[in-house]
This record gives structure tokens, sequence and C-alpha cells, in this order.
């Protein structure tokens, strides 16, 4: 496996196919007397958001616009693209159900191009399914070549025929190097690194999107500096652990000089996920809780409080070294929220083994949880471990995880009840019109209405804008309040 760098070279080439794509759309725009479109599918985490930002970039500047709204995920388009996800349970239900609706319109429209790209075309099953099973997709890539987009497409054009391009090679390619149309007003999403080096043997992960490689410091340092300048309020430095960041690079930067000089950029916010335990330094702890506009919220998976099943995850720290970590954040940042992931039923999961997990949420009191009944991701190591524990003992002990999680989040969202809070306005709530959405520096979501007289005049958008917001009930998930201002800012 070899990691090569974008440069200056590729940097043409990736013009020069953008430009004759533009041409030819342009052309086939005239033939047909419309705009021609173009609909992007994402499924999965906030990188692969992130890569759709710069797909919808490129395809922009060849001249296409989004079809539909955000709302219709299926509207038929000129250029279809899917950007898949390995890791979410059920994925390939979601890409092989959504491929076979487009086959009609694919007959209907003739020129129509359908791509495939993401984490699941890193299964070389999944490829060979599609060249078998759905001949009319016109192009499929992985992850760590969306650059090479314009001269996949092209030769798909060219060619007429199915174009596979899934390869060993591990790329890095800075994101100065893409147009990217990024998608929220509010939060911009900056990758620093990409892969992951832990092969935890239930995911798929470093197999999907492959070493740790970093992006260059300077080149980080350039986009957050140009993103505060244009407005954004938030960034969301990302990474499949960003606790690695550096691993490989000669100027010695680490994570915690990254998280200080998004800090230092002047943004409201700065987020960051995801994080792994054995990377987690006391550096990046201390400054979460001596920079007001760093979050104060940490995510950190534990994926289980047994010991003995940490070590079969090839989850590389003991319960007590999370406990370290908890209790070191619970110091630092006494206003901040602790949110995890944990696997229930991991094969040769005992009574015993569980009860340590039950054990170490109780001890760690998440402010929120995301938790998954295991099952087994294809091309991992844990699918080849004895000793599967039975469905129903793996339902009965999630019930029982969630009972007491449900208990601490409802106890956390509690403690918010009458007082006021500095919201990060995201927009409208999904409980309808005339009642807003947004989050705490400590990331607990929040809807809340805004009384008449504090309503901003004419079009004037609340997306983005910071409010203090009085709290007054709690949900078990959220709380509800009620806006006293807007921030002047």
């Amino acid at each position: 496996m070899s990691i090569v760098r974008v440069t200056d070279a590729d940097s043409g080439e990736f013009n020069n196919a953008l430009k004759e794509l533009s041409i030819y759309f342009g052309r086939l725009s005239e033939e047909k007397g419309r705009d021609l479109t173009f609909n992007l599918l994402t499924y999965g985490c906030q990188l692969n958001e992130a890569d759709s930002e710069k797909l919808s970039g490129m395809l922009t500047a060849m001249g296409l616009t989004r079809a539909g709204d955000s709302g219709d995920e299926l509207a038929p388009a000129d250029v279809v693209i899917m950007n898949t996800c390995s890791v979410r349970e059920n994925a390939d239900k979601h890409l092989f159900g959504n491929l076979g609706v487009f086959k009609q319109a694919k007959k209907d429209n003739p020129d129509m191009i359908i791509a495939v790209c993401g984490c699941m075309m890193k299964v070389p099953a999944n490829v060979e399914k599609i060249r078998n099973s759905f001949p009319f997709v016109d192009l499929v890539f992985d992850p760590q070549q969306i650059h090479r987009l314009p001269l996949f497409l092209k030769e798909a054009v060219e060619s007429g025929k199915q174009v596979a391009r899934v390869g060993d090679t591990d790329y890095i390619a800075d994101d100065d190097f893409f147009p990217i149309d990024r998608q929220r007003k509010f939060r911009a999403l900056v990758p620093i690194m990409y892969g992951c080096n832990n092969f935890c043997t239930y995911c798929i992960v470093p197999y999907a999107r492959g070493r740790e490689r970093s992006r260059d410091f300077a080149k980080i340092k350039a986009e957050l500096e140009d993103l505060a300048a244009l407005g954004y309020k938030e960034v969301m430095l990302l990474g499949q652990n960003v606790n690695s960041y550096g691993n490989g690079n000669s100027d010695g930067k680490r994570f915690a000089d990254v998280l200080a000089c998004a800090s230092d950029c002047g943004f409201a916010r700065v987020r960051f996920m995801s994080s792994h335990p054995k990377d987690l330094s006391d550096e990046v702890i201390e400054l979460m809780g001596s920079r007001p506009n760093i979050e104060k919220h940490l995510h950190i998976a534990m994926q289980s409080g047994s010991d003995s099943v940490l070590k079969r995850m090839n989850r590389p720290y003991t319960i007590k070294d999370f406990y370290r970590i908890t209790d070191m954040f619970r110091e630092k940042v006494p206003e901040g929220s602790i949110t995890t992931d944990i696997i229930v039923g991991f094969p040769g999961e005992t009574e015993e083994e569980f009860a340590d997990t039950l054990k170490a949420v109780e001890y760690c009191k998440f402010d929120a949880a995301f938790t998954f009944q295991y099952s087994v991701r294809p091309g991992t190591a844990a699918e080849k471990l004895p000793d599967r524990v039975p469905q129903d003992v793996v339902t009965e002990r999630f019930s029982r995880l969630l009972e007491i999680q449900n208990r601490l989040a409802a106890e956390s969202n509690q403690k918010k009840v009458g007082k006021t809070h500095e919201v990060l306005i995201e927009g409208i709530s999904k409980q309808g019109e005339g009642t807003y959405t947004g989050r705490t520096i400590s990331n607990h979501l929040v809807n809340f209405t805004i009384p008449a007289e504090l309503m901003p005049c004419g079009d004037a958008s609340l997306e983005g804008r910071l409010a203090l917001v009085k709290v007054d009930r709690a949900r078990p998930y959220s709380v509800d309040g009620v806006m006293e201002r807007l921030i002047n800012e």
C-alpha cells in the first residue's frame, strides 16, 4: 500500500478534464434545450459529507446544477453520484435499492451518467455485483480517488462503457485542489487527515479509507483563515482519528497545534471528530478547557467496558485508561459533555463482560451515546471470530443499556433547564414552522421559539447567528427554550 501526494501536474490534468467536460455538458445542454442537472446522494459520516461537497463543487464547475431539493434524494438528474458508506448497517440495501430506482431514469435519458463511489467500493464483492447486476452504472471509483472524478467521468463519456477505477494507492489531495461547494452557511467541514491505522477487528474503515495520512499544516492554516474571513461561525475538523494528525509529517505539528490554530482564527465555535482513546493527548483536553471557542464536547468511542472484549476488538487501551480520560475532561471542562459509541453483542461477549459495560456507562455518565447491536462487516477480522452471541440475548442486553443511557441523557438535559445558553442557530427545527434549532457549546440540541418582537425584519436569515436561549423544558434527546436575544457580532 503506497501513499501518494497529489501534485501540480495532477492539477493540470484535473483542470483540463474539467474544461473538456464543461464543453461537453454545455453542448448537450444546447441539444436538450434545458440546463443539465446533477443529484448527489450521500450516506454515512461527515467525512463523506466533506467528500460530497468536493464532488458537488466539481460538478458545478462542469456547468451542472443541483436537481430537486435536499429532501428529494431520488430526484432524476443528468448525472447521479451515490457516495456510499460501508460502516452503517444496511448500507448495501440503501445502495442497491436506490440503484434500481434509477434504472428506468437511465432508459428514459440515455445520456444520463450514473456513478458510485465511497467506502463500499473498496469491497470487491460490491464492485463485482455492480458489474454483473447493474450494467447501466457508468462509473465506479474509490474514496481515495475523488480528485480524479473529472478524468474518470471523461473516460466514461468517451468510451461508452462501464469504468471501474478502484486501486490500492492512498492519495492525499489538499482541499485547495478542489472547488468546494459548501452546503452549510454556519459550519465549514475541514478534513485534516485521512485513513486509519488502528484495525479494530469489527471495522472496515482502514480497508476502505486506507492508511493514515495528514494534510500539510500550512495548507490547513490557510484554509481556516480563508473560512474565518468568509464569515463562517463554526468549523469542524475531521478525520477518522484526528488525534493521530501529524504522524508521518516532517514539521512536528500534532493535533493540538491544529486545534489551537483553528481557535486563533476567530471562529465562534471549533469542533472536531472523531477521537480514539489511545491518541487523545492531555494537551488537547487542556485546550478544550482553556479556549472559550473550542467546543466543550468530547466524542470518544468506548465500545465496551470490558478489558477482555476491548482486547478482542483490538482496542489498545483498558477501561481504566478510558476512565482517566473522562475524569480529566470532567475536571478540566466541568461545563462540558461526553458522548460515546458502544457495541453490544460483540462475538464472545459474556454476561459478566456486558455487566462491565453497564458499570462503565454508569461511571462515565455519558451525556449521549450511539449504541449499536453488533453486526458483521465483510472483510473484517471479527467476521471470523467464534462464539456469536444469540440475537435474543443481544436484543435483551441492548434494552438494558438503553434504559440506563436514556436516563443519563435525560439527567444531562435536565441540568440545562432554567439556565440561559448561547446557541448557534442551525435553521428551522423539525418540530415545525415557528420553531428553530441549534446547539450549545456543549453540543446539546436546543429547539426554541422566538418572541414576535425579537424576530428579525425582512429576509434576514437566522442560520449561523448566535443567540441566547433560556431553556424551559428537557426532553429525552433535546431541550426546549425561548430566545432572549440575538448576540450582536
